[in-house]
């Protein structure tokens, strides 16, 4: 019953293809009805919840397709492909899209851990990706649809909104993606300071042994932790990252020289060899070819 109330109001506020902001800091409600294949893209902190169609995205080599029954939550800026290649106008893609607050995340996970008792440590093994799906469930659609409701109500979305979000991030930090926010905004976020450090300087050039001071690590270990939470080295993800970003820009009608430049690239023939070796096409081929579909990735 949530979602499906979730998915008539965007219905109402959106009937057509694009993004329609809410009214509220970060949150956004949906409409593809255009298939897009997969392209590159870097998704910061967010939370996607879709209520019609279904939406891939490419991570660790893999293909995952999520939809209606399982929401996503990306916790650290990762390189990834995403599209909407099941989108049409009859079935199209329909959703909530959350930008993740890093400051009201954080104080969130600190308090909750309070509350529960002294603040926990990390725990030992393998730290959870930075992306994580999860089912939906009570907590989560409530909230979730409580938020909704909000949009096309100005001073309902001033008054409640911020209170309302921090409900959805609540019942977020519950759900089975929770473990993952919790290591990216909690005690332990070492490897998600430094990528956010990185992602705050993809125009400058940041060397390891910097995002390994950010984490307050030794590069060998910074190196093993790193790899534990984002299955990449830390140059294989400076790489994704910049070229990605990169892709992004190209795709919505930057220059290639402006766009490589604005990740750090100071030689172009660099740039172009190592993006066509990464996309099988060269920057100027993409630019051609490509075109950026909505803002939404």
């Amino acid at each position: 019953m949530g979602k499906q109330r979730i998915r008539q109001i965007i219905d109402e506020r959106l009937g057509e293809e694009g993004l329609l902001e809410s009214g509220i800091r970060g949150v956004q409600l949906f409409r593809v009805t255009e298939p897009v294949r997969c392209a590159p893209a870097v998704y910061e902190p967010s939370v996607i919840a879709i209520v019609g169609g279904a939406k891939e995205a490419i991570w660790d080599g893999t293909s995952h397709v999520y939809d209606s029954s399982r929401y996503l939550v990306c916790s650290m800026s990762m390189p990834v492909e995403a599209g909407t290649p099941l989108a049409s106008p009859d079935n199209p893609l329909l959703g909530v899209q959350i930008s993740l607050d890093t400051k009201v995340m954080t104080e969130l996970v600190i308090e909750t851990e309070s509350a529960a008792g002294a603040i926990r440590t990390p725990k030992a093994g393998p730290l959870p990706q930075g992306i994580a799906l999860a089912r939906w469930d009570d907590a989560f659609t409530d909230a979730l649809l409580r938020l909704v409701q909000l949009v096309g109500d100005p001073l309902g979305a001033s008054v409640l909104g911020d209170g309302r979000l921090r409900e959805v991030y609540y019942a977020l930090l519950g759900g089975e993606a929770g473990e993952s926010a919790r290591r990216a905004f909690g005690v332990g976020n070492e490897i998600a300071r430094s990528i956010e450090y990185l992602s705050r300087h993809l125009e400058e050039a940041v060397t390891i042994d910097d995002m390994a001071a950010q984490a307050g690590m030794s590069r060998a270990v910074f190196h093993r932790r790193f790899k534990e939470a984002t299955t990449m080295s830390p140059i294989q993800f400076a790489k994704s990252m910049r070229l990605n970003s990169a892709a992004m820009n190209i795709a919505g009608g930057m220059s290639v020289s402006e766009a490589a430049a604005g990740v750090g690239y100071v030689s172009s023939s660099q740039f172009s060899r190592e993006f066509k070796r990464a996309y099988g096409e060269s920057p100027r081929q993409w630019s051609n070819h490509r075109q950026l579909v909505g803002a939404l990735r």
